[in-house]
């Protein structure tokens, strides 16, 4: 027998009971359903068994890992739709799109509305019939096996690089696939989706996270969409769109010249940039450069200063961070904590006056701000604006024009910098830009700022919100997007973050994402840092750049 307590009692239970059991109780809003459980603070299938002792709390759909699970799901659905629809055909997951996600059919056939009739037809049937979504273990050779009769290449590929005897799959009817995180237990609770086409594929589009039981519009956005169609083209061209061509190039000793390759496809993007800011030299003053955390945009910005150069620029760098007002000054946020990454949080007035005071030619002393002490001294360089000049500036709210209101919107120059990869898992599973900028950051705050892989986890979600708020509706305002995303990253990454994210322990409340980014870099084959050219992105978080930081 085990202990369990649940949120209000404890009880003592039979080790072979289904966590589906254990949580009926709290299963009983119909708009609102217990999906998955979070036992010991790892978030598992409801279909699972209590073999140990434990602590065990139902997720709901309305929760942040019952989101997960939920779209996860949804991704799971559709595949199995497609594989009973057109069997003969491979779709393939993009990358997210708002509350959506892209997908498109490998032989780039324009997806019709008869098309996606068929498909959401096939899926509607699916979750009437309540089909149910069960986790196995099967043999390696089992998994392997299926997985290249099907043609479900680039899962084999991945299971490739990968030993376990034992491989863990979720089935829906005759529908085989990887497991990479709880699903729910039947589709039945898969009511909520829709299918809405976007050229030369559609969107897969899932609740709002807070209204998980409602379909909003679907808000396209130009930028992301482009970019991501501009990094899978140079995929398809360098023949590596999955983990396991990636890993391949590992093995067989061709990745460091992937690597040159594709660092020289971020250098020309670089020099494109500073040439569109060149051509309009008439005009613009400064470049305001934005992004999420962890993006690159200090890298960026150093390497965009040097093509700046190479065109006949100036570039004179500002930090918005020297801009901070005095921390009693400083906002608070819902949770009475000081709120570094508000608007409010800037001296909004002083960056204003400083910025006209240099466009009009007058020398300016720049201030610098002492985050130790909460306190902001005027003891940085004077600069002047000379006819050849322009200043680089880059903070979280630069693409926000309330950040510069005073300033002529021809004179600015905004660039937004994101980490969107194009390399999917396998053709089902696709990599979260989240998750990338997360490895990166849980690497930075180790090596360089003295943080913990629990103190990164803790403080993520409310980088996230900021993130929310702050930068992502302003990223379509941009007049140019540069992705920091390279795709040899997780392989360099992966030996970084993996012992210090093992530090986080089973209770711990983020032991669940730890064990998830476990689980999730488990699929990379480690990459040497010494292929890591000096001026690389990838630098500015392993160490070794060539640029000072």
């Amino acid at each position: 027998m085990v202990d369990v307590e649940l949120p209000d009692r404890r009880v003592t239970v039979s080790p072979e009971t289904i966590l589906a059991d254990l949580c009926a109780d709290y299963d009983t809003d119909d708009q609102n359903p217990v999906i998955a459980a979070v036992v010991n603070n790892e978030v598992l299938d409801i279909s699972r068994r209590v073999r140990i002792n434990a602590s065990v709390t139902p997720v709901h759909l309305d929760s942040d890992p019952g989101v997960r699970c939920y779209r996860q799901s949804l991704c799971f659905l559709l595949a199995v739709a497609v594989h009973q629809a057109y069997p003969g055909r491979r779709l393939i997951i993009g990358h997210s799109l708002g509350e959506s996600y892209y997908h498109y059919f490998d032989d780039d056939e324009p997806v019709d509305e008869t098309t996606l009739a068929r498909i959401t037809a096939e899926m509607r049937r699916v979750v009437e019939q309540r089909l149910p979504i069960t986790r196995r273990l099967i043999a390696y050779r089992d998994a392997f096996d299926s997985f290249v009769e099907r043609g479900m290449s680039e899962t084999a590929a991945l299971l490739d690089h990968r030993n376990e005897s034992r491989v863990t799959v979720h089935q829906c009817g005759r529908f085989l696939d990887l497991s990479h995180g709880p699903l729910v237990p039947h589709a039945g609770i898969l009511q909520h989706f829709d299918l809405t086409a976007l050229e030369p594929g559609f969107v897969l589009r899932f609740p709002p996270r807070r209204e998980p039981t409602t379909m909003g519009d679907y808000r396209h956005s130009p930028q992301l969409f482009e970019i991501y169609q501009e990094y899978k083209s140079w995929g398809r061209i360098l023949g590596v769109t999955s983990v396991g061509r990636l890993n391949q190039k590992v093995v067989d000793g061709s990745i460091s010249q992937f690597i040159r390759v594709n660092e020289a496809l971020q250098e020309k993007k670089i020099a494109d940039i500073a040439g569109a800011i060149e051509s309009r030299r008439e005009s613009v003053r400064v470049v305001l450069i934005a992004g999420p955390s962890s993006s690159g945009k200090t890298t960026f910005t150093k390497r965009l200063a040097i093509q700046l150069h190479a065109q006949g620029l100036e570039p004179r760098l500002i930090s918005v961070d020297d801009y901070f007002v005095s921390r009693e000054e400083t906002p608070r946020d819902e949770e009475g904590n000081y709120d570094f990454e508000s608007i409010r949080a800037i001296d909004v007035e002083l960056l204003n006056d400083h910025l006209l005071q240099l466009f009009a030619g007058e020398p300016v002393k720049l201030p610098r701000f002492d985050f130790r002490a909460g306190i902001r001294s005027f003891t940085g360089a004077t600069i002047k604006l000379e006819s050849r000049d322009v200043l680089l500036i880059e903070g979280i709210h630069c693409l926000n024009d309330e950040l510069t209101p005073r300033v002529d919107r021809q004179t600015k120059f905004k660039v937004y910098v994101s980490a969107l990869t194009q390399l999917n898992l396998d053709d089902h599973n696709r990599i979260s830009t989240t998750d990338n900028r997360l490895v990166r950051r849980l690497v930075r705050d180790y090596q360089f700022r003295g943080h913990s892989a629990l103190d990164t986890l803790t403080m993520w979600p409310s980088v996230r919100r900021g993130e929310r708020s702050n930068i992502f509706p302003f990223q379509d305002a941009a007049d140019a997007a540069f992705n920091s995303a390279l795709d040899y990253e997780l392989g360099v990454l992966r030996k970084h973050a993996e012992p210090i994210l093992r530090h986080v322990k089973p209770f711990h409340d983020v032991y669940d994402e730890a064990m998830r980014m476990l689980g999730f870099l488990d699929n990379f084959t480690n990459i040497p840092d010494k292929l890591v050219p000096d001026y690389s992105i990838v630098r500015e978080f392993i160490g070794d750049s060539g640029f000072r930081y």
